[in-house]
């Protein structure tokens, strides 16, 4: 297994062990945010059932008073019977006393008895302190007009008295009461301990009694009250309210902002840890990328280094050659493998530093390079360079450094064919770029590795270091501003390789 494969399964395995350690954080997350979800939800039940038994509670106290009240007005007409009665002449001595034993057993509800004039005649329950005085009886007649309507008593010759009513003290205090628990009633359901938004309206479900746990923009106006008031009934039913004579209401609620929130934490939690994870592979690749540049600049410098002290003896052993009795022609060999032991020298030490682009005569260099391979593969491969301008296309070039690539791209393809085939370069010269496609008959590259083989350390070769491509890829995209891709390839027929440069 080499580099590149034992990289791929670790980062498969980091992969797959991230996915459990986000799954069970995630599922424990979920474990959490549903039980107290789940808490959340027995609180809003159990609000709900307390407002529903309060509200039966304040109903029953309302149809209590309803009771009371229609008791206190039988005891007044009774009272105004018995008044009446008395004005009759006809009336028996025993029917008398007990007419007088009615009126005397009212001794809760205040009562005036006033002639068609407004004249007070008699009053009973009311402050005996002040029962003489005209402008306490006026004021109290005053205030029992407006609480009930007066009793109409026929008298002799077509003459009437009024009877005049209010509630009894006990009931007015029991009134008191049951209008604090109706306010206590409300308070309870506006500010609740379960924190759940919620609306309080009468029978017509347009006018807002009281509200909490929500914003009071989404109720001021009767189109978004009428709108929140759907959207809620559409996650809860309403409580319903009977007040009796006051007709129903409706408690509206939902799902409290905490509980929501819940709701949508888990996903919320994926996100930050996605997010975090892509930063830090991010940065770490960063980091690693310029670890390695720092690798690759230094690895070259020092190689170009090294091949100086071997290359400068080598030139002298030459020129020392030349003045023996040698051939020319193995005088001539010599000096060509100096020269590209020089050219090779000086493509290391041009690594790591901004390369002096030049325009340059792209068939010119790629001939070049291809008559040089020529001599050193073998004779079964067949080169050919396709142009139809050879002479007019160019592009800013480091002859070098962009011959070095061609050299590694021909190097490959006659290994992926075996030593034996053909391998065609064809250039194409564009408005803005020039297109060069180098082409083999190799046994191809599976469409999955496209990218993949310009990857450092990625080489299908026994002895391969997967560097050749790597260097390629940066020649042309870091120092030339160009870009290099596999075009086609299919198996066991051949690649093609373009590189476009900037013209």
């Amino acid at each position: 297994m080499n580099i590149y494969s034992r990289k791929q399964l670790w980062k498969l395995l980091l992969f797959i062990a991230a996915l459990i350690i986000v799954a069970v954080s995630l599922w424990y997350t979920n474990t959490l945010v549903n039980k107290i979800a789940d808490d959340e939800r027995k609180n809003v039940k159990l609000w709900a059932d307390a407002i529903r038994k309060k509200a039966k509670l304040v109903q029953y106290t309302n149809e209590l008073f309803a009771k009371i009240t229609s008791e206190e007005r039988k005891k007044v007409e009774l009272w105004a019977n018995g008044t009446r009665h008395l004005a009759n002449t006809n009336l028996q001595m025993e029917d008398v006393s007990f007419i007088f034993e009615v009126i005397k057993n009212n001794e809760t509800v205040p009562v005036l008895l006033a002639d068609d004039n407004g004249k007070v005649i008699s009053s009973r329950n009311l402050d005996s302190a002040k029962s003489r005085d005209p402008n306490y009886l006026a004021q109290q007649m005053q205030i029992m007009g407006k609480q009930h309507k007066p009793i109409e008593i026929p008298i002799l010759k077509g003459r009437k008295n009024y009877l005049y009513y209010k509630d009894s003290k006990l009931f007015s205090e029991l009134k008191n009461v049951f209008d604090d628990l109706v306010k206590s009633f409300i308070s309870e359901v506006a500010v609740n301990s379960a924190s759940v938004p919620v609306i309080f309206t009468d029978s017509t479900q347009k006018r807002v009694i009281a509200f909490g746990n929500i914003d009071s923009a989404k109720i001021n106006t009767p189109e978004l009250l009428s709108r929140t008031i759907a959207d809620m009934e559409a996650l809860k039913p309403p409580i319903v309210i009977d007040f009796g004579e006051d007709g129903r209401q409706y408690i509206f609620y939902r799902d409290s902002f905490l509980l929501t929130q819940l709701k949508y934490y888990p996903y919320v939690q994926l996100g930050v840890i996605g997010l975090f994870l892509l930063i830090a592979y991010t940065l770490f690749s960063t980091a690693r990328n310029a670890e390695q540049n720092q690798v690759w600049v230094g690895m070259a410098k020092e190689t170009a280094h090294q091949l100086g002290t071997p290359l400068s003896s080598l030139m002298a052993w030459v020129e020392y050659l030349k003045t023996k009795n040698i051939g020319n022609d193995t005088i001539d060999e010599l000096e060509k493998d100096v020269k590209r032991l020089e050219t090779i020298t000086e493509r290391f030490s041009k690594i790591g530093s901004a390369p002096k682009l030049e325009q340059e005569n792209i068939y010119t260099v790629m001939e070049q390079a291809i008559n040089y391979l020529k001599t050193r593969t073998s004779k079964n491969v067949l080169y050919s360079i396709e142009s139809d301008r050879k002479n007019t296309i160019t592009a800013k070039l480091n002859v070098p450094l962009f011959a070095w690539v061609i050299e590694n791209l021909c190097r490959n393809a006659v290994d992926a064919m075996n030593g034996s085939g053909a391998i065609t370069i064809t250039i194409y010269d564009q408005t803005q770029y020039v297109y060069i496609d180098i082409t083999d008959t190799g046994s191809g590259i599976a469409k999955s590795k496209y990218k993949t083989i310009f990857k450092p350390g990625f080489t299908t070769k026994q002895r391969g270091w997967g560097l050749g491509l790597s260097l390629c890829k940066r020649i042309i995209e870091n120092y030339h501003s160009g870009e290099i891709f596999v075009k086609s390839s299919e198996l066991n027929k051949g690649t093609t390789f373009r590189i476009v440069l900037n013209k």
